[in-house]
């Protein structure tokens, strides 16, 4: 028996498979599109986040290009919207999103600036100069250096000190990151330590105070314990800079709701007078409907402009929470978690974004149900015009069709006068050939014939045109 030979396929296509669909391997590599970095500890973190609005990536590529040894960095390697440089002593990050750019310089945190310190000089240890950070393009959007420190969390009150001072002895926000509430509970739990803070559960401790130094940056303090991985700190470090990314972009919905404000205002009272105008007929219809389309397209212009803002709000709010889930915090006694101090200062300017949507979105639809009013109405007053008309045409043919009937008539007279005309004259003439015979007689006689003759003749005429309708 003679058994067919498979078909040679490329050395790249499986063999075992159909053909891969276009996008199969760009979907199936987009989760590995953004690597977690792995960061030794002691460790510097220099983040800066920029908005990329008119920025190429070929000036980003450009830019990029000014760290040492990367003069042969292509445009090409940049169309992955992620890249990892490493230097000499430190690893640059590069990452595109659709609205901003990060870029994290990772480079080993000098001893002066360690946990001991009050309120260290991180800028001065950077590895890169002061111009590089300055010519980065873009606007910047978020700033941030994040000290990462080894040290036990067993000594949480002296730890806790020593996290203030150097954070510049302020009032911090802290939480003990990584606690599994499910685990909290049962025969199998530890015990919190003799502090009271934390629980052995937890992996790490991250501090800030959410605010703007002098230098520009934020900043932000993680503490984990020795044998803390590499892998795990750069899990860490990536939550807590991407919350503090996400929660500065979902806030500039804010500025735009909060402009919208008296708009929205004036608007929605126009739009009450116009509704009470057409209520009321004291309007035209003509006026009422140049004040709508006003009113309709600046409404229309607003929800345009601002449709894309509100939307990714609403996007980068749920990033938002998700990375807040992801940190699963505990509360460190005598301090407020990084997720109970954003979500309570958060979420009053999320809501408002969300009810400035809504409320533009509602004036819109108001909008669309008053011109349906407007547009019955006209319709109404229309339709009445139109019913006019047809009654004063239908009483114009009626009259047309009396006045037609008159005309007949008179055409009928007219007619017969010729006719009997015409045979007064042939009577004479017959009469002056010698024929004995009275022609005006003869004429008068035959008015009746003549009248009876014509008029059948009109009806027939008639009766023939009615048939061919």
């Amino acid at each position: 028996m003679h058994i067919a030979s498979a078909p040679v396929l490329p050395a790249s296509a499986s063999t075992w498979l159909p053909p891969d669909d276009a996008l199969r391997s760009e979907l199936h590599n987009e989760v590995h599109a953004r690597p977690s970095a792995r960061i030794r500890l002691p460790a510097l973190i220099v983040y800066v986040a920029v908005l990329n609005e008119g920025v190429s990536r070929q000036a980003e590529c450009e830019h990029l290009r000014q760290l040492p040894g990367q003069a042969d960095l292509t445009l090409e390697r940049m169309q992955g919207n992620f890249v990892r440089l490493r230097l000499d002593g430190l690893t640059v990050k590069w990452e595109r999103h659709t609205e901003f750019t990060r870029y994290s310089i990772i480079q080993p945190l000098p001893e002066y600036a360690g946990l001991g310190a009050s309120e260290p000089d991180l800028l001065g240890c950077l590895a890169l100069p002061q111009y590089w950070f300055a010519q980065i393009p873009g606007r910047t959007v978020a700033a941030i250096q994040l000290a990462m420190v080894n040290a036990p969390l067993d000594e949480a009150t002296t730890l806790m000190a020593q996290a203030v001072a150097w954070l510049g002895g302020r009032t911090v926000v802290a939480s003990l990151m990584g606690s599994n509430p499910s685990q909290l509970a049962g025969p199998l739990a530890e015990p919190p330590n003799r502090h009271g803070y934390g629980h052995p559960m937890g992996h790490s401790w991250a501090l800030t105070q959410f605010r703007l130094q002098a230098d520009g940056f934020e900043r932000m303090l993680v503490i984990a314990p020795e044998g803390t991985s590499q892998t795990r700190a750069g899990r860490i470090a990536a939550r807590l800079l991407e919350l503090e990314t996400y929660r500065l972009m979902a806030l500039r919905g804010l500025p735009v709701a909060k402009a919208l404000g008296p708009m929205l205002a004036q608007s929605e009272a126009a739009l009450v007078r116009i509704t009470a105008q057409l209520e009321n007929k004291s309007a035209s219809d003509q006026e009422l409907l140049d004040t709508l389309v006003a009113l309709a397209a600046g409404v229309e212009r607003a929800t345009a402009e601002n449709n894309y803002r509100f939307a990714a709000t609403q996007a980068y709010h749920t990033l938002v929470r998700q990375r807040i889930a992801e940190l699963r915090e505990k509360a460190i006694p005598g301090t407020q978690t990084i997720g109970e101090f954003m979500q309570r200062r958060l979420s009053p300017a999320m809501a408002t974004v969300a009810a400035t949507g809504q409320r533009l979105a509602s004036l819109s639809e108001r909008v669309a149900r008053t011109s349906d009013l407007l547009r019955t109405r006209v319709d109404i007053a229309t339709e009445m015009q139109n019913q006019q008309l047809l009654e004063k045409l239908t009483h114009g043919q009626e009259t047309q069709l009396r006045l037609q009937s008159t005309v007949e008539g008179l055409s009928i007279a007219a007619i017969s006068y010729y006719v009997i005309s015409l045979l007064l004259y042939g009577g004479k003439a017959l009469k002056a050939l010698g024929v004995p015979m009275n022609p005006e007689m003869a004429a008068g006689a035959l008015v009746p014939v003549v009248l009876w003759a014509v008029w059948r003749t009109t009806q027939r005429i008639h009766a023939r045109l009615h048939t061919a309708h």
